[in-house]
């Protein structure tokens, strides 16, 4: 098994865990949680402008 990374705060995932989505051109993103899921694909947001992601990468 292998540990990825979240598409959109960069953090690790754990195996057996988070969300995988393949676009329809065949390219996967990885998601730790929904809230990262929803900022990238629904909401259409970028993670430098995310005051959270920018905090978490702080820490």
């Amino acid at each position: 098994m292998e540990a990825h990374k979240c598409s959109f705060c960069r953090d690790t995932i754990e195996p057996g865990t988070g969300i995988m989505f393949v676009k329809k051109d065949g390219h996967v993103l990885y998601f730790c949680s929904s809230k990262c899921e929803k900022n990238l694909i629904k909401l259409g947001r970028t993670p430098r402008k995310v005051r959270w992601v920018i905090k978490k990468k702080r820490d």
